[in-house]
């Protein structure tokens, strides 16, 4: 039976937010909680820039070592074969390829440099490259995808299949679509193309969760699996992407979902800790509203409905307050006396915190300038997360900082 999986695109789409940003490391810990979460993929960013090149090197040690599970990491290019020539010796095995392909684009955008057939051409070659060079799986994204008229965007799809594609990802660039249209789209599109189409709505009209279900129940109608993009309390450019907790959410929970529709082994007892981290580590305030993980998501005043959940929470409560599992309580949190370790800590208050924390510390020495170099690149006290990895995996992390550690 098709299942629907989860691609997170925070390192990707996420990290592009305006007015906001992510040190290497704090990427490194969005593939981290991603894993805890059991995503199946992340999007962990563009390998054909030269500043991403040690924090690639660093994230696929570091899957070897088994600090991300089974998490599958994937990197984003232009549909240009240099791009993915560039790219490829680093060794990710997973890849998505982006073009734009809407009319709007094409006169907008390109203003006459490619046309329809170009573009094709363009992706074409790109995907071979791609594949040469020994990449697993390969999505190809058509960028304003929902703008893009069904004939050629079902013609663009074929010739990425036949060049050795194996999803066609599907923009909602501009975050215009609605959920009856954008279904619909999904199951002639899967069914033309007899492939995955992949979901990636932004949230412009309030709608990026609801457009990704349906697409994704689109491709499960047409019998095949579904691809659905998210980020981390649904960051991403202008107002945002499909939030990743609110997505896994409605597929458990929501009424008439197909029962077992996720094919991801999902742990939810991660989404505070997850969604609290990102918030500090991006430096947005989570909403109190915010779905599952906001401080009011299970919060209860008016007289009825307080009356109510006190005899009996599923009265008003969709789901279970102890799904998401704690919210954080981390020492640097915390008030009164306290000794923190960073950038300008020295050896004894590093030793204090990492025994406070009961964390055993495989190299002394390199896990102590790794807690400096962090904290200088996040400009904020680190989490007790981001010590515990630290901690467990200094030679992996020591790669995001080349010439530093020796």
């Amino acid at each position: 039976m098709p299942q629907i999986h989860f691609l997170d695109v925070t390192n990707r789409d996420g990290v592009q937010t305006a007015r906001t940003g992510l040190s290497k490391f704090g990427k490194t810990m969005v593939n981290f909680y991603l894993a805890k979460l059991g995503v199946a993929q992340s999007e962990i960013g563009f390998p054909f820039l030269f500043h991403e090149v040690p924090y690639v090197r660093a994230q696929l040690a570091l899957q070897q070592a088994g600090a991300f599970h089974d998490l599958r990491l994937s990197g984003w290019c232009r549909a240009v074969q240099g791009d993915v020539e560039k790219a490829a010796p680093l060794g990710l095995e997973h890849y998505n390829l982006s073009i734009s392909t809407s009319d709007q684009m094409l006169r907008g955008k390109f203003r006459g440099r490619l046309d329809r057939a170009a573009v094709i051409r363009e992706m074409v070659a790109a995907v071979r490259a791609a594949k040469q060079a020994g990449v697993r799986t390969v999505g190809v994204n058509a960028e304003d995808g929902s703008r893009t008229d069904d004939g050629f965007l079902t013609e663009f799809a074929i010739a990425a299949r036949a060049a050795g594609a194996d999803r066609v990802r599907y923009c909602d660039t501009i975050g215009g679509d609605t959920p009856g249209r954008i279904g619909e789209r999904f199951a002639a599109l899967a069914t033309a193309t007899g492939m995955p189409v992949e979901t990636h709505c932004h949230n412009d009209l309030g709608m990026a969760v609801a457009n990704s279900l349906a697409g994704a129940f689109g491709d499960l109608a047409a019998g095949q699996d579904a691809w659905i993009n998210t980020c981390v309390n649904g960051i991403g450019e202008r107002s945002g992407n499909a939030d990743l907790i609110s997505t896994i959410l409605a597929l458990r929970h929501g009424f008439g979902v197909p029962e077992n529709a996720i094919g991801d082994p999902i742990d939810l007892t991660w989404a505070r800790r997850f969604a609290a981290w990102a918030s500090y580590a991006f430096g947005q305030p989570l909403p109190q509203h915010q779905p599952g993980v906001g401080v009011n998501a299970f919060a209860h005043e008016s007289g009825i409905h307080a009356d109510g959940a006190l005899k009996d929470h599923r009265n008003y409560e969709l789901y279970d307050d102890d799904t998401l599992g704690p919210f954080p309580a981390d020492r640097h949190a915390r008030n009164g006396r306290l000794v923190l370790t960073g950038e300008y800590g020295g050896l004894a208050g590093f030793r204090h915190v990492m025994d406070d924390l009961g964390v055993d510390v495989k190299d002394e020495d390199l896990a102590f300038k790794l807690v400096q170099l962090c904290n200088a690149a996040t400009g904020r006290p680190l989490t007790d997360d981001e010590l515990r990895l630290i901690a467990t995996y200094p030679d992996e992390l020591a790669l995001l900082y080349p010439g530093y550690t020796s």
